[in-house]
Formats: C-alpha cells, sequence, structure tokens
C-alpha cells in the first residue's frame, strides 16, 4: 500500500481555516448579545443533585480548609479563608486546574465548613471572572468547571441566599450555552456531556433546553469520539475512562428527572466501559500508552463499579491493543498506528510498544514521552519518527503529532501453555529499506516473557543501495522506581522493584548495553544498540524471567 500523499504545506492551510471559525465563534461567545438573546429562559436554581461517581479528594479539600491549594503539583498557600484569584499561579497546569474548579468536590466532600468555603470561593470567582475571557472561559477550561459547578450546585445553594443561588444557576447555564457553541472536534463529546449535565442539573425550561441542545450534539459527537469496540480516538485509556464517568453522571441524573438518556448514550456507556475493563492492569491502575496516566486503583474501581455487565471475560484486543496475560506476567503491546488529527495533540509514536506487569507491579513502561526513542520499542537511524507540529500552525492546531503513519501487521497464536504475537511495523521502509518485526512469546506455565526484535530487509534496499550501514535502538522504559544492575558478561539485567526481595532478570544478545536516564521523565531506560548493513538486516533476542530460574 503506498504512504499517503502530503501536500506541501497542508497543515499551514488546515490551521488558516481553523483559525477563522474559532475566532468567528470566540466574538460570537464573548459578545453580550450571545449570552442574552431577546425571550430566553433564565435559570433560577437547581433541579436535581447529579452526583459524581468519581471519589473526591477529602484531604486536598482539608488543605484548603488550612489555605493551602495543592493541584497539578504546584501548592500556593493563601492563608485561611485566602482568595487564589488575586495572586500569581505558580504554574499554568495549577491555574487551568484552580479554573477547572479541580478543587471543588474535594472541598464540598470535607463538611459543611468546606460547602461554606466553596460558596465563598465560587463567589469571588463569579465576581473576577464572571465575564468571559480567553484563559478562564477556554473551552477545556471551562467543560470541567461546568461539570463540577453542576454537580456541586445544590450543596452551594443550600447555604447560599436566593439572590445568590439564581446568580450562580444563571451563570452555570451562560457557560453551559457557550460551551455548545464552542468548536473544535476533539474534546467535543466530552464538552457536550458536560453542558447536558448542567442543563440536568439545572431547574425549569432553561435547563431543559440546554440538555435537549446538550444530548442532540452529544448524540452526534459520541460516535466521532469513540471507535465500534470503545477505545477513545486519542488512544488514551485515562481520556476514555474521564468521559465514562462524565456519562454516568448524564444519565444518572436524567433518571433523577424521569428521563431516559438517548441510545447513542447507553451504547457509549457500554463500550466505554468494555474498554476501562481491557485498560485496567493488574494492580488496578490503566495501561498508560500515548501519554496517559495509570489513575488510582480506586478511581478506577469507581467507574467500574457503575458497569451492569459483571465480570466479562476481558477480550484479548482491544483499539489496537494486544493483551498476553499470565499467572506472574502481563503484556500489553500497542499494534495500531497513533492517533490522528486533532486527536494526536498528545499521542505518541511508538508502534510495537510494550507495557510489562510483573508479580502485578509496574517494571517496563510503554514510552516516556513522544517520540520513539522514548518508547519501548526498536528505533532506526537517527532521525525521529514522526515530529511534532511547531510554529504558526502548532500555534492553532496545537502539537499535533504528524507524518507518522504506519502499517502494522499483526498475528495472534495460542496453544496451550503459550500466546505469541507476530508484529511487523512498515514505518521504516521508505526511509531506511528494512521492516521491524517484533515476536512476543509469553510462556504461561514458566512466567518468561521471551521477544525477538528483527530488521527484515525489504527489495528497496537490494543492491548498492543496501550497503549501507544503520544504526538501531531497542529501548525498554523502566517504571520508576525500578533499579538496574548490568552484568560482567553484559548479557543479563537484573531489574528489581523497591522493597522487593529477587526481581527479574533481562537476557540479550545485544551487541551493546547501557542504563541510561529516561527522558522526559524519572527512572532509567534500558539501551540496547547495534549497527548493521541495511541488506543484511539484524536480530536482538531477549528474555525476561523471574531472577532464580533465569540462565
Amino acid at each position: 500500500m503506498a504512504p499517503p500523499v502530503r501536500l506541501p504545506g497542508r497543515h499551514l492551510v488546515l490551521a488558516l481555516g481553523v483559525a477563522v471559525g474559532r475566532a468567528v465563534s470566540e466574538e460570537w461567545r464573548a459578545a453580550e448579545r450571545s449570552r442574552w438573546l431577546p425571550g430566553r429562559a433564565r435559570a433560577e436554581g437547581f433541579s436535581v443533585q447529579a452526583r459524581d461517581a468519581r471519589p473526591p479528594d477529602v484531604d486536598a479539600g482539608r488543605r484548603i480548609l488550612a489555605g493551602a491549594f495543592i493541584l497539578r503539583g504546584a501548592s500556593l498557600s493563601v492563608g485561611v479563608g485566602g482568595d487564589p484569584w488575586d495572586r500569581p499561579s505558580p504554574s499554568r497546569a495549577f491555574a487551568e486546574a484552580l479554573h477547572r474548579f479541580d478543587w471543588l468536590p474535594g472541598l464540598v466532600a470535607a463538611g459543611p465548613e468546606g460547602a461554606a468555603e466553596a460558596l465563598r470561593l465560587m463567589l469571588e470567582w463569579r465576581r473576577i471572572f464572571g465575564r468571559w475571557n480567553s484563559f478562564a472561559w477556554a473551552p477545556e477550561v471551562m467543560a470541567r468547571r461546568v461539570f463540577n459547578l453542576a454537580c456541586a450546585g445544590p450543596a452551594l445553594a443550600a447555604r447560599a441566599s436566593e439572590a445568590e443561588t439564581a446568580g450562580i444557576a444563571r451563570d452555570l447555564a451562560r457557560q453551559a450555552r457557550s460551551l455548545l457553541g464552542a468548536t473544535g472536534r476533539a474534546g467535543a463529546a466530552e464538552r457536550a456531556a458536560c453542558a447536558a449535565v448542567a442543563g440536568a442539573a439545572l431547574r425549569g425550561p432553561a435547563g431543559r433546553r440546554i440538555l435537549d441542545r446538550g444530548l442532540i450534539k452529544l448524540s452526534r459527537e459520541l460516535p466521532a469520539a469513540l471507535a465500534a469496540d470503545g477505545g477513545h480516538h486519542t488512544r488514551r485509556a485515562d481520556l476514555g475512562l474521564e468521559l465514562l464517568f462524565d456519562l454516568q453522571t448524564l444519565d444518572e441524573a436524567m433518571v433523577q428527572r424521569g428521563l431516559a438518556a438517548p441510545d447513542a448514550v447507553q451504547r457509549a456507556i457500554a463500550r466505554l466501559a468494555a474498554a476501562v475493563r481491557f485498560n485496567t492492569l493488574a494492580d488496578g491502575g490503566l495501561a498508560t500508552f500515548h501519554g496517559g496516566t495509570p489513575q488510582r486503583p480506586s478511581y478506577v474501581a469507581a467507574a467500574r463499579a457503575q458497569d451492569e455487565t459483571g465480570d466479562r471475560p476481558t477480550p484479548a484486543s482491544l483499539d489496537g491493543y494486544q493483551r498476553m496475560d499470565s499467572r506472574l506476567l502481563q503484556v500489553v503491546a500497542d499494534v495500531a498506528g497513533p492517533p490522528i488529527g486533532p486527536w494526536s495533540e498528545r499521542g505518541a509514536a511508538e508502534c510495537l510498544s510494550i507495557q510489562v506487569l510483573a508479580g502485578g507491579r509496574r517494571l517496563i513502561e510503554a514510552s516516556s514521552g513522544r517520540g520513539l526513542q522514548t518508547a519501548s520499542t526498536l528505533q532506526v537511524g537517527e532521525r525521529p519518527y514522526g515530529r511534532i507540529l511547531s510554529g504558526s500552525a502548532a500555534a492553532v492546531l496545537g502539537p499535533r503529532l504528524v507524518e507518522a503513519e504506519a502499517m502494522i501487521d499483526t498475528q495472534r497464536h495460542e496453544a496451550p501453555g503459550a500466546v505469541w504475537l507476530e508484529l511487523a511495523h512498515r514505518g521504516w521502509i521508505a526511509r531506511y529499506g528494512v521492516m521491524h518485526q517484533r515476536r512476543l512469546y509469553l510462556d504461561l506455565e514458566a512466567g518468561e516473557l521471551r521477544g525477538e526484535d528483527r530488521l527484515t530487509p525489504t527489495a528497496k534496499v537490494q543492491g548498492p543501495d543496501g550497503r549501507h550501514f544503520i544504526p538501531y535502538a531497542l529501548r525498554f522504559q523502566l517504571h520508576a522506581g525500578v533499579s538496574a544492575l548490568v552484568s560482567q558478561d553484559r548479557r543479563s539485567v537484573l531489574l528489581r522493584r523497591e522493597g522487593e526481595a529477587g526481581g527479574w532478570t533481562l537476557r540479550n544478545d545485544a551487541v551493546d548495553i547501557a542504563l541510561e536516564p529516561r527522558n522526559p521523565g524519572p527512572g532509567l531506560q534500558l539501551v540496547m544498540r547495534g549497527q548493521r548493513r541495511a541488506d543484511s538486516g539484524a536480530r536482538v533476542r531477549w528474555k525476561l524471567a523471574p531472577a532464580a530460574q533465569a540462565r
């Protein structure tokens, strides 16, 4: 199959079109006339208590009561009863979490004192940021604020005056309407779900109109955001989990109102629940491909507790991933290309990368960055595979991953006591004329993972073109907290996690092996390097086994 034709400057042309559409949308959203159209019903209060199934961080709420905000790894001390809105945030990520109201569920869960403080902070935010601005009202920030405020609204209203309650409800309705007018395909389903939750929570015709608009848009956007098997088009398990939480909240709020969620929402809940089951690993957290986060086991379990399908068998493959499970080892392999277009803003070039859990604990991570040189797979040559969009196009479209398309062949085999994958990545053929083939063999009885990574020449390198030498590097990104010791003969590496008595041995026949810092992120990476003529190919064999039985 021929690679796709890439038109010069196509991203600049696309960025120009998106920028124009976004400018028109933001002008409309920011204009007073879009907020107060003649005859528009005004929200006056809350109808139901929308219940977010996410477990709240009560300790974070108590810290806020003591005067400290800790968000996204940064902290801000404001003192008891202090104001976080009138001072600089320590980081942009902190500021986004602050304006998303990520702190609101934990603060409300901290008891009556927490709910009173949440009301005070919300009213202060409304006084300063209640009018549209490009940061606080950015769709990705506003969506979470709308959702969190919709769920906390009744608790705030119980402590507010009638005028304050009416003001909070009107502001929530205004933000939900603005959210429904935002443009952009990636995140559209999430925005529609948050707006619909707000509509379900608000009382009267205003809430019902927002709910109806939100459901129409949500029913249209869910098929665009999800694959048929429930995989999120970002290929990130954690984003699928978050959307599942939102839809579960919406479904339950509609039941409280005596309404049934549309079929599209019900189907999406079932498919997302199946994807979460597939991506839940032995330690209770999620697989972490394409920059995803594992999440706390209790957090993942809260979503699975709403799953009415019970403990169905986990499928062997879903959303371009393959799972192999044994008593001692659990392996997940990425056997599809990276996300594309607007879904790839956080995607990674990590074709055939693997994640490994040993004894129910994480040992090898899929990747630590967005490039193939930071993934647990093989890289050919020195030039990066794919690139992150930059410049003027990135300013509009975001840091998308581009030019990382790949054809991948997958064959799965099962036999008594063994499961193995035969994989082939064709992304290197155009540049070097070789194909990366990876074989993964899991011995279910012995608890061993045997791997073979091979560079196979193709017709492109026959003749003089095949005489040049190409370097290659096979990497394994070790989980933070895993120590590694290379043996004197440099044919094995002892991997041991903190507090573990035994460990795991990774034996190999690589020409050169080294331990290097992961970049980015904490921890180490194991790197096996070599170089061969393109027309002769190369092969690296390796085996991961418990240290006591490795030999």
